[in-house]
């Protein structure tokens, strides 16, 4: 699987995707580069969407310096 790519730190990025939906949780978002299929894993349950969707999701929340939207 392709590693992510940010545009910040993940610390950061995992801020603002629980910022945007409140059932995201500190477990649900442990990453290490190279894990991307495990946090996938975890949040494809949670937010009912493939993982191209997810990786489009966090990829334009990494790139966004505002509030995620």
């Amino acid at each position: 699987m392709e590693p992510l790519k940010l545009a910040m730190p993940w610390h950061d990025v995992k801020e603002k995707i629980k910022e945007n939906d409140y059932r995201i949780t500190d477990e649900d978002l442990v990453y290490e580069p190279g894990q991307e299929a495990a946090l996938f894993e975890r949040l494809r349950k949670k937010m009912n969407r493939n993982d191209e969707e997810l990786r489009m999701y966090i990829e334009s929340i990494s790139a966004n310096t505002t509030k995620a939207g």
